[in-house]
């Protein structure tokens, strides 16, 4: 069975820095942030052999603006409890109850090592909690973390 890998779309997909892609326009997408969206990002992240899970606050709105920018099918959406955690990040919980006893990666510009240790003492299998920088977004170096991560598996 494949890990899984939570994928965050605010900070990861969409860079909140300078960096401008120039593949869409925003009369074409609807919303000026799915410019920022690199369509190159899609293949990678199906290279990685992971099943892919939307771990945003996107929900829905994931699979229907972001996932057609970068070639992706329709992914499984985390839902999201009501209050947040004291402590934690508001997602660390319910991830680690969507993965269900699998390995995963969580993918994301927010997590601590506060949640990385929450998860080691609460999660049986391996898990790759990767903090990605905000104003750049998943680069080349984030997929080499995580591919020898994979590797290493």
């Amino acid at each position: 069975m494949n890990p899984l890998l939570f994928l965050d779309v605010d900070g990861p997909l969409i860079p909140f820095g300078g960096r401008d892609y120039e593949v869409f326009t925003d009369a074409e997408l609807g919303n000026p942030l799915l410019a920022r969206v690199n369509p190159a990002l899609g293949p990678r992240l199906l290279a990685l052999g992971c099943d892919l899970v939307w771990a945003t606050t996107w929900l829905d709105e994931a699979n229907e603006c972001v996932a057609p920018l970068l070639g992706l099918p329709a992914l499984p959406v985390t839902t999201w409890p009501d209050e947040d955690d004291t402590g934690l990040h508001w997602k660390t919980r319910r991830i680690v109850e969507c993965a269900a006893g699998r390995p995963f990666i969580w993918v994301d510009d927010e997590p601590t090592d506060v949640d990385r240790a929450w998860v080691a003492d609460h999660h049986p299998e391996p898990a790759l909690i990767h903090t990605v920088t905000a104003e750049v977004g998943l680069t080349a170096r984030d997929f080499d973390t995580i591919s020898q991560w994979l590797a290493r598996r």
